[in-house]
């Protein structure tokens, strides 16, 4: 039940997620597809091949297609732009979402499989953040996990929660999907970044000077 909820909510989110971009790019309704699609399903597709799991599971999922072909759907054609301002907070909340939905759900997947902690932690982070990745590189963005706001180690901490033993019912996945979501924007609104090498080198001359 949990794997089921989490792919819906991680579809559905990251398909939107997809749209806001292809439509902020002024991309066409095969570019709002496309995008969306990929968003949703990318991060599957990277993992099953980094894994070694069958890629052909990721085909099995109709259900799952047609969710994200009615959200796209609706998305192109409803003007919901007249009625909700902050598109890009909007696209950031969605995909936050999808990015904890996706992330608990690749830790998940990765657990079942009897995978060992660093093989969750990877799965975690790719099936969280792989679609995303992909989608800015096809709407022409720098990737957003390589360089704003902290990103990937929300990913990390969903999986060590699973990975450990720390979430495994029910409720505590269902408040670890919040609380990621709620970190991820918490790191959007008050702009929290890991340290780049710029920073670290303005670090050192600080030191240096007293």
């Amino acid at each position: 039940m949990t794997w089921e909820i989490l792919n819906v909510i991680g579809t559905m989110a990251f398909g939107i997620s997809g749209a806001i971009v292809a439509l902020e790019e002024k991309y066409d309704l095969f570019g709002v597809y496309l995008l969306g699609f990929t968003t949703a399903f990318g991060g599957g597709l990277i993992r099953h091949v980094v894994l070694g799991l069958p890629v052909s599971e990721v085909w099995e999922q109709s259900m799952l297609f047609f969710i994200a072909f009615i959200t796209l759907t609706l998305i192109f054609f409803i003007p919901f732009h007249w009625f909700f301002t902050g598109w890009e907070k909007w696209g950031a909340f969605f995909d936050s979402i999808g990015l904890s939905a996706f992330a608990i759900q690749g830790a998940l997947f990765a657990v079942a499989a009897g995978y060992p902690l660093p093989a969750v932690i990877v799965g975690s982070v790719l099936t969280g953040t792989g679609g995303g990745m992909v989608r800015d590189l096809l709407a022409g963005r720098k990737p957003l996990v390589l360089h704003k706001e902290i990103y990937a180690m929300w990913a990390v901490l969903g999986a060590l929660a699973i990975g450990l033993g720390i979430a495994e019912a029910m409720w505590e996945l269902m408040v670890l999907l919040v609380l990621i979501i709620t970190l991820r924007m918490l790191s959007v609104i008050y702009d929290w970044r890991l340290p780049s090498r710029g920073d670290w080198l303005r670090f050192l001359k600080r030191l240096k000077k007293s």
